[in-house]
């Protein structure tokens, strides 16, 4: 075969070959045999090898993944991917819908034409046609920004390489990546028989494969997406987001069968209760339902708020209950010192994930639940996230249980626990307790204190076996030859973490508190610290009366902050942590007049309608003022919202301004001129 014959069979494979993966994948109606689909693919494969120069950027065989990646790139999303608020009953799927109509100025009786897609558990994606061809995969990353992961999609076969018909020359297609249950199941088992680790869920699966360097990985994983919308697009245009699956499911994208339209919020809370009862009839994981506006004008006049659209929202199912068996209760040491118990349970799957570990928080809780060891008890996810034991069932108790007695010694060091009177936990009291120091590092590398990439709990470990480290400050002292020989630690891992140790020296006065560990220092309180002083040295040198002068730091914190640069070892810590080239400053207050809000405290109370409570906080912030959660009479404004209560008592009660979200932002809008 000379060059135009193999040109033109190329092509005439590659679209067969396209048509066929779109039959089988996409629409499960196939036409031919595996048989006869593997001959095609290999007379393919054959001629691509013949004349690599005349593969085709649409070519089937891109999708056994190509080289592996050293990176992936950060994109910029053409059109943000932002997330959705929540609806957690349904009570508050039809505040969804009263709210919007009243920012809409439609009367309550008015209906809204809304659409209903299962909220697939996935890794949401952005992919980009050109022409019809496509160019470019993202993840969502922040919304803003993501990562670029376009040889790894091109291995999901459910996934157009060139859509079909006539395309818009511009088009970034959204949608969820997801792993199928079964093959979650499959990719276990597979793992279970090579004594490997196994995935907690399938979404985490989905999530890691999307994310491998290496394409061939991603692509014997079986993934799958559904598409639910559209981006940036040039070309086509529609009026509403039915339209808009309409032109997706043309143009050969998987889009969800179960969507549908309904024509009002009550048919859209029974869409949601019927696949309350329903999602487990699925081959995947759905954790709720999107509700959408239909109307892409009625979209454009909600507009939207920092957070995500006004016109759409996220009803999350119920948690699910499971019943399972206490088989110990274990006690962990925090970095604090605090003394935690930790259920040991059968191991049982609740919503998405196998369960064995619940946090019981402390003695006093596990005695008000009485939870003993042997019970049989009901577990569910707190937020969809966390493990809880919601209560044993001791109908089911045969005598054989105990009675869980907190220890009066530190488990790991032997060190006798305090219990200050006014709190609920014991404390080690020992400094150089092995699991405070472990916890203390990880806590230090953690995203939001100094944010140390490859820094987790099984390096740490190592680096406090191996005497490399005692305290966090010794990280900044370690080479590449030092961990080089760590478990599992390459020559570019090795170097990988040096970096990430060295950037994370600019991270900020604020995340360095935090970082420190400071018992009752958070974030909110390192905050209001860096507000007020501008080094750690200068922190290091308040006396407790002068730090319990600053807003949100009670006696306790202050107190706190004192005992722990008066400890010996602390002593000269600030100028230790400078001298490793650790920034210890805060950065200088903005220059120019002050805002109108400058010194202003502000209270928020019920439910705000065009940002979220902790976004309108930032705000105040960010133009000088204060936001704090008690009325006292220390409060100049009140904002309140529908579903206000006591605090909206006590501001009438001290005759504190109460102000509605709309006076808010009009107020904001004056500062920020």
């Amino acid at each position: 075969m000379d060059r135009e014959q193999a040109k033109k069979r190329i092509g005439e494979l590659t679209g067969e070959l396209n048509r066929h993966n779109y039959l089988y994948y996409v629409l499960d109606a196939p036409e031919i045999s595996d048989e006869q689909y593997d001959a095609m693919l290999m007379e393919l494969e054959r001629l691509e090898e013949q004349y690599p120069d005349l593969r085709r950027p649409d070519s089937p065989t891109q999708r056994v993944g190509g080289e592996p990646s050293e990176i992936f790139e950060t994109v910029e999303h053409s059109v943000p991917m932002l997330s959705l608020d929540k609806s957690f009953s349904e009570e508050e799927l039809v505040e969804f819908d009263r709210r919007l109509k009243r920012h809409l100025g439609l009367d309550e009786s008015e209906q809204i034409d809304y659409v209903c897609e299962l909220k697939i558990d996935g890794l949401a994606v952005s992919i980009r046609y050109e022409d019809g061809l496509l160019v470019q995969g993202t993840t969502r990353g922040d919304g803003t920004r993501g990562e670029d992961i376009t040889a790894n999609l091109k291995t999901v076969r459910t996934i157009p390489l060139r859509l079909r018909g006539t395309p818009p020359a511009l088009i970034e297609v959204r949608g969820e990546v997801f792993l199928p249950i079964p093959e979650f199941e499959r990719i276990n088992e597979e793992r279970a028989a090579r004594g490997e680790p196994l995935f907690a869920n399938p979404r985490n699966c989905a999530a890691g494969s999307v994310r491998q360097l290496d394409p061939a990985i991603t692509a014997s994983r079986r993934l799958d997406i559904f598409c639910y919308g559209t981006g940036a697009i040039e070309g086509a245009s529609f009026e509403t987001h039915s339209e808009e699956l309409e032109l997706l499911r043309r143009l050969g994208c998987k889009v969800n069968p179960e969507i549908a339209s309904v024509a009002s919020i009550e048919e859209a809370v029974e869409y949601c209760r019927s696949w309350t009862d329903r999602r487990a009839s699925l081959d995947y994981e759905v954790d709720g339902v999107v509700v959408k506006v239909d109307s892409i004008a009625l979209q454009r006049e909600a507009g939207a708020t920092a957070h995500g659209p006004r016109w759409a929202t996220a009803f999350k199912f119920p948690a699910v209950e499971a019943e399972t068996v206490v088989r110990d209760i274990e006690v962990t040491v925090a970095r604090t010192g605090q003394l935690t118990p930790v259920a040991i349970m059968e191991p049982v799957f609740v919503d998405g994930s196998t369960v064995s570990r619940a946090v019981l928080h402390n003695e006093d809780e596990v005695a008000r639940k009485d939870i003993r060891i042997g019970d049989h008890v009901i577990i569910r996810k707190a937020g969809d996230v966390i493990p809880e034991v919601v209560r044993p069932l001791p109908e089911k108790r045969d005598g054989d249980e105990r009675e869980f007695v907190m220890p009066t010694h530190c488990p790991i060091c032997g060190t006798e626990a305090e219990r200050i009177e006014g709190e609920a936990v014991r404390r080690c009291p020992n400094l150089n307790c092995p699991a405070r120091r472990l916890s203390l590092l990880t806590h230090w590398a953690s995203r939001q204190a100094m944010d140390i990439d490859g820094l987790g709990p099984a390096v740490a470990t190592q680096l406090l076996d191996r005497g490399l480290v005692e305290r966090p400050e010794d990280l900044y002292t370690l080479r590449v030859e030092d961990i080089i020989d760590l478990e599992r630690m390459g020559e570019r891992s090795a170097q990988n973490l040096i970096d990430a140790i060295e950037a994370s020296k600019g991270r900020g006065l604020e995340r360095l508190l935090y970082a420190l560990g400071i018992l009752h220092v958070g974030r909110t309180a390192a905050r209001r610290l860096v507000q007020h002083y501008s080094s750690l040295r200068e922190i290091a040198d308040a006396d407790q009366e002068e730090l319990e002068q600053i807003p949100d730091i009670g006696p306790a914190i202050a107190e706190s902050i004192v005992s722990y640069f008066a400890r010996p070892d602390n002593a000269d810590l600030p100028e230790r942590l400078e001298a490793l080239g650790i920034d210890t400053t805060s950065a200088e207050p903005p220059a120019g007049e002050a805002s109108a809000l400058s010194g202003l405290t502000f209270v928020f109370t019920g439910a705000l309608e065009q940002m979220t409570r902790a976004e309108a906080e930032e705000l105040v912030e960010q133009l000088g003022g204060r936001a704090t959660s008690s009325v006292s009479g220390n409060t100049d404004y009140v904002v309140a919202g529908p579903g206000a209560g006591s605090k909206l008592e006590r501001a009438r009660e001290l005759g504190v301004e109460i102000l509605s979200e709309d006076e808010f932002l009009a107020m904001v809008a004056d500062a920020q001129r």
